[in-house]
């Protein structure tokens, strides 16, 4: 049985400067998913028109476009549980996401043992 820790235990209390560390994280995303979707959308350049792309090529720019943009909307979806004040919180269970895990993935909406439930269902 898997053991949720309290709010204020240290694994999953995330102090004032932990929330501004992943809040500067997610806009860091931010900014590097936009400007990875101004990049795949921008005008093909002369020497890409000369070239044809292949349809793997093509399908390939176009599960990346998707890919980036789903990650943009999660990152945009954790800036504003922060700003409501519902960051951090699972959206399954409802206990607090382990901080280490939003630490290495501050868009996390789930704590571990949720995610892994959810990915055991796919």
């Amino acid at each position: 049985m898997v053991n949720h820790q309290t709010i204020g235990n240290p694994a999953t209390h995330l102090s004032p400067e932990d929330l501004a560390a992943l809040r500067e994280s997610l806009h860091e995303q931010r900014l590097f998913r936009e400007e990875q979707l101004r990049q795949i959308a921008a005008p093909p350049r002369a020497e890409d028109l000369l070239r044809r792309r292949s349809a793997a090529q093509a399908e390939v720019h176009v599960k990346v476009a998707a890919s980036a943009r789903m990650v943009l909307a999660d990152v945009e979806a954790a800036l504003r549980r922060i700003a409501e004040g519902r960051y951090g919180t699972c959206h399954l269970c409802r206990r607090p996401v382990e901080r280490d895990r939003l630490m290495i993935v501050p868009q996390a909406r789930y704590c571990a043992r949720c995610q892994q439930v959810r990915e055991a269902g796919r």
